[in-house]
């Protein structure tokens, strides 16, 4: 089993929204992919406190496939590449983190 988990640090005002609405806009986008990918099918979205640090990340993906080669399907499939270009635009230039490792 392969644990995807992604991280971002979103902009405090993108496409004319606050970051919080575009945290629940990202975090509502996530959880309908999982009716679009059949590779992704045990995942979880998690925002990150309101009251947090300033430096700390805004948004977890933690997401399980039963292969490599699933998490790589999940990766390359439309729907999850029209999702990784909408964040683009809203997370900060290195806003991203990312680890994917075996359980």
């Amino acid at each position: 089993m392969i644990r995807h988990i992604v991280l971002f640090k979103f902009k405090e005002t993108a496409q004319g929204k606050s970051k919080q609405e575009n945290l629940e806009e990202a975090r509502a986008r996530m959880l309908a992919l999982g009716d679009e990918i059949p590779e992704l099918h045990t995942f979880a979205v998690y925002l990150g406190d309101k009251a947090q640090a300033a430096g700390n990340y805004d948004y977890i993906l933690v997401s399980d496939f039963d292969t490599l080669e699933q998490l790589e399907a999940y990766q390359k499939h439309p729907a999850h590449v029209a999702f990784g270009q909408f964040v683009k635009e809203l997370r900060e230039p290195d806003g991203r983190a990312c680890i994917d490792y075996r359980l």
